[in-house]
């Protein structure tokens, strides 16, 4: 029986960018099917209100690629009944906190030394890199566990941007969703109603003045060059992208076409 989806564009109190990737084309014609793969910021600060709402969707998986810091910092996802939770960080604890401290309680003059003339969005680009040519033991689990009937599935980190941005781009490439239809996703993040709120550890004007905000904004970006450099690893390493799934991956056809079945119309 298919699981009727209250709503792709809720109004959340407490977990942010999230949406339905129902809809999505595939290259052959097909699309995403409503309500069986979902993306958004973490759980930890869901009200109750939307704690119901997503209970509501039948979730049977959620993919949380936060690191022990990040939950640290912003608490541990609420628990929905009967939805398994699995953490699969995509980043070390240890990698880049002194920069992270830094974004929030470093000055103006530090910030612009940190981050000014292209560091900041050369720092992203190097983390998605990282990631794609990494991270592909995580990679390979969510997708094997998904073609072996873990869905509905929603995937998050912290902001829901970046590495679950990556994780849900890995997936739809290996449904065949057109490449445009990635970014644009992808993008949707950059959504007044849907990013990551800058946090500071002072509240003074000058911690938040504009041009700090430049400053940090590549951080909190979503950026098309961002998952260009993803893509770019991909040929890169494997030379396509059916040889990054197979080998990379080791998602055969037969495992891709599982996910298909799962997951689109």
């Amino acid at each position: 029986m298919t699981q009727q989806v209250p709503s792709t564009e809720p109004e959340l109190a407490g977990v942010r960018n999230f949406r339905d990737l129902g809809g999505l084309p595939t290259v052959d014609g097909r699309q995403i099917r409503a309500g069986r793969l979902f993306r958004s910021g973490h759980l930890a600060h869901a009200t109750e209100a939307d704690a119901a709402f997503l209970s509501a969707l039948g979730l049977h998986t959620i993919f949380d690629f936060r690191n022990a810091a990040d939950q640290k910092l912003e608490g541990l996802d609420v628990e929905l009944p009967g939805v398994r939770n699995v953490n699969l960080p995509l980043t070390d604890p240890a990698d880049g906190a002194e920069f992270w401290t830094m974004v929030r309680d470093g000055d103006t003059t530090q910030l612009r030394s940190l981050l000014a003339d292209g560091k900041a969005a050369n720092r992203m680009i190097s983390s998605y890199r990282v990631i794609i040519k990494h991270r592909t033991a995580e990679h390979t689990r969510v997708l094997h566990s998904m073609a072996d009937e873990s869905v509905p599935a929603l995937m998050h980190c912290a902001a829901g941007k970046d590495r679950a941005g990556l994780s849900i781009a890995v997936t739809l490439l290996a449904v065949g969703v057109e490449r445009d239809a990635i970014e644009a996703d992808y993008l949707e993040s950059n959504a007044a109603h849907r990013r990551y709120k800058v946090r500071r550890s002072s509240s003074a004007p000058e911690a938040m003045s504009p041009e700090v905000m430049e400053l940090l904004s590549p951080l909190f970006d979503a950026r098309a060059e961002y998952l260009a450099a993803a893509f770019d690893t991909i040929e890169q390493t494997w030379g396509t992208t059916e040889r990054y799934l197979e080998e990379g991956l080791k998602v055969t056809p037969e495992v891709r076409e599982r996910l298909r079945t799962h997951l689109l119309d």
